[in-house]
């Protein structure tokens, strides 16, 4: 059903229109099926921070939903087994708990092939549990594949962009499961967007806006395993459930594509045996979102281990220690990240005021000439933003700066010379 179409039944029974508008909005997301300019999904779902689904007509030339999927659409384990065979894998068993997540192992890529064909000739069923595999860094380990192309919408990168360089990481995920295969209640690391799109099979979301987290807390403070739970039901334990709104229930058909906000905690399930490929990442839309989790992350270390604040000299830095072991990312590192992305923006913005803005790494080169000098801009002030706020924060004030290979001072005030130096080409990203 359409706006027009939901709007027209609404009037036929006499709802109020604020009402069928705000049930519109909460209930509802675009499915956008032609062209799309990434200016208008910038301006319409990027900054507003507003989901969306992309349709099949997206994925349709990858290589990965030619090859590893059947002509009947399910997963072509024979080919697969081609590629990967005795590759190791991370596999999370959906049917034991480890705190709010699921305990993983890992194994060859041909056992848990194995395992699944034998899933599905026992109805979906094993001794075993229902084993999923996720968080698989497939394109990373095998880049020479180009099993996909990250669509032009969620290419400016950052968080990817960042670990590209220290070449120790990145936030590119293979994921393959039965039916019956889910993902617990969370939401997604720093805060990041996340972008996933199924090769093959089904899935079900369920999606809250930021915030609405806050009712499903227990009395203790923490958020659920499983929002379909009828513990939740308990108002003994969860107080402030029925405060909560419904969630945002969405199904996702082979070939789409969802894109997930920042801050939005779900829940996920595969309705049927498949396969996704998914990113998260983060840039000048929503650094801010990440700038204020680390904060929040800070204060419940602080708060956990308060007793010692007055009994150790380090319990500053301790407390960052303990906060990156937790979140994978401390306050120094954030100010290195910022650095490593304005670094790349500003080298840009003066190649391109030189003539020769494509003496880059390839990916970094494209993603950059692609969205332009306007968007490079539109970083370099958002990051100068957060340093500013990052440079008024007493906490990071408390800690030794002499490690930084560049003192944020120094780096704001060069992006406000490169901002200022290159304003009469490439102003504020307004396309």
């Amino acid at each position: 059903m359409d706006r027009e179409a939901y709007r027209n039944c609404c009037s036929l029974v006499k709802i109020p229109r604020q009402s069928y508008e705000q049930f519109w909005s909460s209930h509802f997301v675009d499915y956008i099926d032609n062209e799309l300019s990434y200016s208008k999904f910038f301006k319409k779902y990027l900054l507003p921070n507003h989901p969306c689904m992309f349709s099949r007509r997206f994925t349709q030339d990858w290589k990965c939903r030619k090859q590893w999927v059947t002509g009947e659409g399910k997963p072509n384990f024979q080919k697969l087994l081609q590629e990967f065979d005795e590759i190791p894998v991370p596999v999370a068993n959906c049917n034991a708990k480890e705190y709010n997540a699921n305990p993983k192992q890992v194994m060859p890529f041909k056992e848990f092939i194995h395992y699944w064909k034998e899933y599905i000739q026992n109805g979906h069923s094993s001794p075993k549990g229902c084993l999923y595999l996720k968080d698989w860094h497939m394109s990373r380990d095998f880049p020479e594949h180009n099993i996909y192309t990250t669509p032009v919408f969620f290419s400016s990168d950052w968080l990817n962009e960042y670990w590209d360089t220290l070449e120790v990481d990145d936030y590119r995920f293979v994921y393959m499961g039965p039916k019956g295969s889910w993902t617990p209640f969370h939401a997604d690391v720093f805060r990041s967007y996340s972008w996933s799109a199924n090769i093959c099979g089904r899935k079900k979301w369920l999606l809250y806006p930021p915030g609405q987290e806050e009712f499903l807390r227990d009395t203790h403070g923490n958020l659920p395993y499983d929002v379909t739970s009828a513990e939740l039901q308990d108002r003994g334990l969860f107080p402030q459930y029925e405060e909560a709104c419904q969630p945002l229930e969405i199904i996702q058909e082979a070939g789409e594509i969802i894109f997930v906000p920042s801050g939005w905690h779900h829940q996920v399930y595969n309705l049927e045996d498949t396969i996704s490929i998914n990113h998260n990442w983060l840039n000048g839309c929503n650094v801010d979102i990440m700038w204020l989790f680390l904060q929040n992350e800070l204060s419940s270390v602080q708060k956990e281990i308060d007793e010692w604040k007055n009994t150790m000299d380090s319990w500053h830095q301790h407390c960052q220690v303990i906060m990156k072991a937790c979140s994978g990312i401390d306050y120094a590192e954030f100010a290195s990240f910022l650095k490593i992305i304005s670094d790349n923006r500003m080298a840009f913005l003066n190649a391109c005021s030189s003539g020769d803005p494509s003496n880059y790494p390839r990916q970094i080169s494209e993603m950059l000439i692609t969205l332009g000098p306007y968007h490079a801009a539109f970083d370099l002030q958002r990051v100068a933003h957060v340093l500013e706020c990052l440079l008024c924060n007493e906490d990071f004030k408390r800690l030794d700066h002499s490690s930084m290979s560049l003192q944020p001072e120094t780096l704001l005030q060069q992006i406000r010379d490169t901002i200022q130096s290159t304003r009469g080409q490439h102003l504020l990203y307004q396309e």
